[in-house]
């Protein structure tokens, strides 16, 4: 596909499976063999298990409050497919499936939403910054490194994620306006869910679609049916590929929906009907790409109920591996902020340890 055939100022979208499975656009089928296809799918359904188990653990009081992917799955899974094993991504709290696919082990996962700082510390040769939490303040990261790879003479480009609601923080502008100026091999990716918390996406920004913010800094910018894993993945293949090539960043809009809550503190049901989200579910990702490996005859439902068996027991056997047996030790809390730990944080790490031993 080539990205300039598709002209967010006409608020056009991008689409290659209908949210029945069906094919729209025959051509842009992308040349991924029969295991690939798979994989994608397997990893899309691994991650809605882990969702669906963390929620549940979350609940039963097990692990500390979680940021559900549900109905992102796609977005994720599609768009991380696309980068190489070098290549860096700088996410934000959401991106469970693209977790997966660049190598973060589950473990690591579930530690840090255990509360664990070491789920954090990624293995060796795994590109991916650490969660973070303060709204586009990763996309100034992707940026830097960038930037940084420009300057070594490197060709490893950076995959970037932010939610809708991130695009009127200052960090979002910053970010494109200097990989723009500076050719950053950057892909930034809006997941576009609707809901920046209880913000609705009507009242977050007067613009027809997200992807023509792009205009105003010179990249391209382009709408993507964010529930079509075949979109997402050929459009962040492109932009991926534009960007090892020395030709500077893209933003990429995935429209999709958060079919679940914010985060597990959160009650989707103040602020949104449930016809809308019945309407959306009728959009399901995993569902549509079911549909279209069925048609295949690459999976069928015996194949879908004992690959989730797996998952479930690796999931699992995975979570209780770290339950009560993972709890933080107290120097972490402090020592990873700075290569050193300056004298501030071992003076209020020498308090806190004062207070825990009853004031002394």
């Amino acid at each position: 596909m080539r990205l300039e055939d598709y002209n967010p100022l006409k608020n056009e979208m991008y689409q290659v499976l209908d949210p029945t499975g069906k094919i729209v656009l025959e051509k842009d089928i992308p040349e991924l063999d029969d295991e690939q296809l798979k994989y994608l799918y397997k990893t899309m359904l691994f991650t809605r298990t882990i969702d669906e188990k963390a929620l549940s653990y979350q609940r039963q009081g097990r692990m500390l409050t979680y940021a559900p992917n549900l109905g992102q799955e796609a977005a994720q899974v599609g768009s991380a497919y696309s980068l190489e094993k070098e290549d860096w991504l700088a996410p934000a709290f959401r991106e469970l499936g693209a977790w997966l696919v660049r190598g973060v082990p589950l473990k690591n996962i579930y530690l840090y939403w255990y509360g664990n700082e070491w789920g954090s510390h990624m293995p060796e040769g795994v590109r991916v910054l650490p969660i973070s939490v303060p709204i586009a303040s990763q996309m100034q990261h992707a940026t830097g490194i960038g930037m940084a790879n420009n300057i070594k003479n490197e060709k490893n480009v950076v995959l970037t994620y932010v939610g809708d609601g991130g695009t009127s923080h200052g960090d979002f502008h910053e970010a494109l306006n200097f990989a723009s100026v500076f050719k950053s091999p950057v892909v930034f990716i809006v997941q576009n869910n609707q809901y920046a918390i209880s913000t609705s996406r009507k009242i977050q920004t007067m613009s027809e679609n997200i992807a023509l913010k792009a205009t105003a800094y010179a990249m391209p910018g382009i709408l993507v049916d964010g529930n079509d894993i075949f979109a997402m993945y050929n459009a962040t293949k492109a932009a991926v590929d534009r960007a090892r090539d020395g030709d500077g960043p893209t933003l990429i809009e995935a429209y999709t929906y958060r079919l679940g809550a914010h985060t597990t503190s959160d009650d989707p049901t103040k602020y949104r009907d449930d016809a809308e989200v019945e309407e959306w579910k009728k959009k399901d990702p995993i569902l549509r790409f079911e549909e279209y490996l069925k048609g295949k005859n690459l999976i069928d439902d015996q194949w879908i109920d004992e690959t989730k068996k797996e998952l479930e027991k690796e999931v699992k056997e995975t979570f209780e591996s770290i339950e009560d047996k993972s709890d933080t030790v107290l120097e972490d809390i402090f020592k990873y902020h700075y290569e050193e730990m300056p004298a501030q944080l071992k003076d209020q790490l020498d308090e806190y340890k004062s207070f825990l031993e009853g004031g002394k």
